[in-house]
């Protein structure tokens, strides 16, 4: 088993597996935006990458080429939004608008948490937040 820094693996998750339009140039926005690393990746004979496994800290997600998604920024990518708990969300947001995102709400404060969210530029939705301390 290969060591990554900051990951634990359970006996059980559940994981987002996203679509996406070019799965190099995902992996590269999610490891500028987010700090992602690489667990596993599934490259055609080609080299051209297909499917990768990354981790942020410990919450690990997939993504997947397929040729026919495309960035809709506008509709939060479908059914299913990505919360991404963080110690710091103002730098990771600022981090992830910098690398190419874009913000739909700016990160503030509200029922117990503080958290922005943003659209990467493959259509997903994403909230970047941390629960607030009780007062």
């Amino acid at each position: 088993m290969n060591e990554h820094k900051g990951y634990v693996p359970s006996a059980a998750s559940i994981a987002p597996w996203l679509s996406v339009s070019n799965a190099a140039e995902a992996l590269r926005f999610y490891e500028t935006a987010f700090g992602s690393v690489e667990l596993y990746r599934l490259e055609e004979e080609d080299g051209r990458l297909v499917i990768a496994e990354l981790a942020v800290g410990g919450a690990g997600f997939w993504i997947q080429e397929d040729p026919d998604s495309s960035p809709d920024k506008g509709s939060g990518g479908g059914s299913v939004r990505m919360i991404l708990t963080v110690s710091d969300p103002d730098a990771v947001f600022g981090q992830a608008i910098a690398a190419g995102a874009a913000e739909i709400a700016p990160v503030g404060e509200g029922h117990g948490w503080r958290i922005g969210r943003l659209a990467d530029p493959f259509g997903h939705h994403w909230e970047i937040g941390r629960r607030l301390e009780a007062r």
